[in-house]
């Protein structure tokens, strides 16, 4: 063929380009929608990714054996970029109808191998048409070059590798950071369809002008010497895509985990190897002496992996060190997080990729097609996930199954040469023995001083620890990252379940979703007629709950705990429930914000009995508010008529509660009443928790249905095609823009409520109620700027007058009695007159409570 007639360079690589980008964002939105149905825990996440290279691999092994005999490679690549975009136009529609059977046949309790198999099972074979199709490119168009006479140019495949998984970078990072936050994921799987069609067109018209190309021999008359190349083909992508994980598994307790955290990790895994295979293609494809090269790759790829591996120890001190020098931002969190992965994956994913390039060339020389060995490559990845993320890293701990991989990679310099002299194999051997019988568990948990690990379990999607500090606080930490609670927000999350389960009028059966310390769905067996179940996607969570039990136990039967994930459970399940309560779940952690999508409000909503109460806990010291307005928008839509509470009146950590009821009914003040004094029975009364009466439960409302309207307006909904949460809320994460006390200051600026909006009273009772929330209002305004101290008299100086006022805006309104009562007492030791004083003005202004008359009859005269 001429020179005129074969297709330039930057064309093909353009292609390539192109078609790897819009693969890796296929990856993205499939993935993230699959996990809408098949759930999130590690079973359903993993088996999709596992089906995706499975059908990656298929189609590289059974079409690439079609193409390579095949006189016309230029239309089979054409006709698998059409396939694939035509194929992902099909499950724009097919997706959603084919996950609610999936969801169905796996159900709300499933066994972890039936889930596994359901999801791997069904994502292979709905994904199969375009993922086989995917996996026929690289070989479609390799064979494609070898009929325009550059095939047999040495390096074609790992130029053709480099330049599919460049796109794939530009892939990752444009899903994340631009196309799935503006566009949402159907629009993003549409620019990739348009992309491969693009493909299509331009090979067809890249590709023509040539005499058809001879086949290539059979399967069967490859030489039977080609076929050792295979187990080292599929080892490598199992060792490869297994460091991935475990490495990625490890970061996460150091990372924020948020979908940009797992952005970025992809794509600089991805850029290494691209940069290998360019690497090879450019500098190691034509050296003399390159099969040589089989016995260095793999022990240098064994020992950059030990290497990488040990800079796990220290990445906490690299991240720290990195902000420095970058400074704040959110920009500079996340290139402090890219500069974790550049450490821990660089050299080794450099060396990755020129190895495969290598195996691949040295068994295309060999006679095996590189359909063959990107298939049989893909394969070994397609195990990874299952073998190293639901059994190793549980099993033997991060740093042994990391010590592993990097033993696999030495041992797989014997099949391809023995390696001259045993220096860098004893080396490699040494420094894997000092790290396993030296170094500490990669576990990562941030200890106070004086503090102690009660307990710390890894387990297949997080570590779970439970850290006691010096004055007896516990806290429950998820990858170290995300505190869950402690022992010292007792009330504070026992009022999560007692506030919605006071304003339900008489419920039997409550659900909560997300179970932390366990204390709020424990508060709720204090209901002597509920039953409970509390639902936890962590096993490892459930079984440290035991560390924040209070003394005595549960009551027999009144408690029932559900390994699973919460949104998947509601869908799935059958039962009515008269309460669900959901947890303060963090919007920026990855898979948290598909808690808090219209959808799932719907489903929610679904499974409410008549008259039924949702609550869902909002935590605002972990929210801007452009997030906040995407997550109400979304609630208002399931719930037009529901309205806002708060769980407590602390500045620090302000909790926001959605509450709306299935039918819209508004709330009964007498039926509260008379609902509040039951409760008084109960073996621990809400009293104590400061919920004595009807107003102090209804006075924690802060908005209705028309304050919610006019919060949202304008914002966009949080739905499963957009989950903008997910992108919007980590900006508070990496760099909160105001501290917690101006976020709430600034939100209730912005809402307003009317007793008839939500609540049932007689006129007099109406007015009671809205004197108690505009006392609620000058309380948090005079704590704003408070500057504790333990001179009473100081506090008294900045707070006397400010709570004074508050008590006479509202006697109700107890938050302010309590807190001058306690000061007047201390005053006591120091200063009678002044105690008495404001003791008097405590006796006029709430003459019905008896405390400050006892401490003033206890006063010296």
């Amino acid at each position: 063929m001429s020179a005129q007639n074969r297709p330039h360079r930057p064309a093909v690589m353009a292609l390539m380009l192109a078609s790897g980008f819009a693969g890796l964002g296929y990856q993205i939105v499939w993935t993230q929608q699959s996990a809408l149905w098949l759930g999130h825990e590690t079973a359903g996440v993993l088996a999709v990714v596992a089906a995706f290279f499975g059908g990656l691999a298929v189609g590289a092994l059974l079409l690439g054996r079609r193409i390579a005999a095949s006189r016309r490679p230029g239309r089979w690549y054409a006709g698998c970029e059409l396939l694939i975009g035509l194929w992902s136009l099909v499950l724009a529609t097919a997706m959603a109808p084919i996950g609610q059977a999936l969801l169905h046949l796996i159900g709300a309790q499933p066994s972890p191998a039936w889930q596994w198999g359901v999801a791997f099972g069904g994502s292979f074979v709905l994904l199969l048409p375009a993922t086989a199709a995917m996996g026929a490119t690289l070989p479609a168009m390799e064979r494609a070059l070898a009929q325009h006479g550059r095939g047999g140019r040495p390096g074609t495949i790992a130029a053709l590798y480099a330049g599919n998984t460049f796109g794939a970078v530009a892939g990752v990072l444009a899903s994340a950071f631009w196309l799935v936050p503006a566009y949402g994921l159907a629009r993003t799987a549409l620019a990739c369809a348009t992309l491969n069609l693009l493909c299509a067109v331009t090979a067809l018209r890249l590709l023509r002008g040539s005499a058809p190309a001879e086949p290539e021999p059979e399967p069967e008359a490859v030489p039977q010497a080609a076929r050792g190349w295979l187990p080292l083909l599929a080892a490598t992508g199992f060792l490869g895509i297994g460091y991935e994980v475990l490495v990625v598994r490890v970061l996460s307790q150091v990372a924020e985990n948020t979908v940009y955290t797992f952005a970025l990790l992809l794509a600089v895994y991805l850029v290494g190897s691209a940069a290998g295979a360019a690497y090879y293609d450019r500098r190691l494809a034509r050296r003399a002496g390159v099969a040589r090269l089989g016995e260095r790759l793999p022990a240098l790829l064994a020992l950059a992996c030990l290497a990488g591996t040990a800079s796990l120890w220290g990445a906490e001190a690299l991240k720290a060190q990195a902000l420095d020098w970058l400074g704040a931002g959110m920009p500079a969190a996340l290139a402090a997080e890219a500069v974790l992965a550049a450490v821990a994956f660089g050299p080794p994913t450099l060396l990755m990729g020129a190895l495969f390039s290598h195996l691949a060339t040295q068994a295309r020389a060999a006679g095996l097609g590189f359909g063959v060995a990107l298939g049989v490559n893909t394969l070994g990845a397609a195990a990874a996930p299952l073998v190293f993320g639901l059994l190793l890293l549980p099993a033997l701990g991060a740093k042994t199954a990391l010590l592993g991989v990097a033993a696999g990679y030495l041992l797989l310099a014997w099949p391809l040469g023995r390696p001259r002299g045993i220096v860098l194999p004893a080396a490699i051997g040494a420094a894997a023995l000092v790290l396993a019988l030296a170094a500490p568990p990669l576990a990562f948990v941030h200890l106070p001083e004086g503090s102690r690990v009660l307990s710390y379990s890894e387990g297949a999607m997080a570590a779970v620890s439970v850290v006691e500090e010096a004055d007896g606080t516990r806290r429950l930490r998820i990858n170290n990252r995300q505190q869950e609670g402690s022992n010292a927000a007792w009330s504070a999350d026992a009022r999560q379940a007692l506030l919605p389960l006071l304003l339900h009028p008489a419920p039997h059966k409550a659900l909560f979703l997300g179970l932390g310390t366990g204390t709020t769905a424990r508060a709720a067996t204090l209901d002597p007629a509920l039953q409970v179940e509390a639902v936890e996607l962590l096993p490892e969570v459930i079984a440290a709950a035991h560390w924040f039990a209070p003394p005595g136990p549960v009551p027999a039967g009144r408690l029932r705990t559900v390994a699973a994930d919460a949104r998947r459970f509601v869908r799935a399940s059958t039962a009515q429930y008269d309460l669900i309560v959901s947890d303060n779940f963090h919007p920026a952690r990855s898979g948290s914000a598909a808690l808090y999508t219209v959808e799932h409000f719907h489903a929610v909503r679904e499974r409410l009995a008549a008259g039924g109460l949702f609550c869902q806990w909002l935590p605002l010291h972990q929210l801007d508010l452009p997030t906040l307005r995407s997550i109400v928008r979304a609630f208002t839509t399931a719930f037009p008529a529901g309205g806002a509470v708060l769980a407590t009146l602390s500045l620090e950590t302000p909790v926001l509660g959605l509450v709306g009821h299935a039918d819209g009914r508004r709330f009964d003040l007498a039926q509260l009443q008379a609902r509040v004094a039951a409760a008084r029975q109960w073996p621990r009364s809400p009293a104590s928790l400061g919920l004595d009466d009807a107003y102090a439960v209804l006075g924690t409302l802060v908005a209705g249905p028309q304050a919610l309207q006019r919060l949202a307006a304008g914002a966009p909904a949080n739905t499963d095609d957009h989950p903008i949460v997910a992108y919007l809320a980590p900006r508070a994460t990496y760099a909160p823009a105001a501290p917690p006390r101006a976020r709430l200051a600034a939100l209730l600026d912005e809402l307003s409520l009317q007793p008839r909006e939500l609540v049932e009273a007689d006129p007099a009772a109406a007015t009671r109620l809205a004197a108690y929330w505009d006392a609620r209002t000058r309380f948090l305004a005079a704590g704003r700027d408070v500057q504790p101290s333990a001179d009473v008299r100081r506090m008294l100086a900045q707070v006397q007058q400010p709570l004074l006022e508050v008590l006479r805006t509202s006697p109700d309104f107890r938050p302010a009695y309590d807190p001058l009562l306690q000061m007047a007492a201390a005053l006591a030791r120091l200063d009678v007159p002044a105690a008495r004083a404001l003791l008097d003005e405590l006796v006029r202004l709430q003459p019905a409570r008896p405390e400050a008359r006892e401490v003033l009859r206890r006063l010296p005269s």
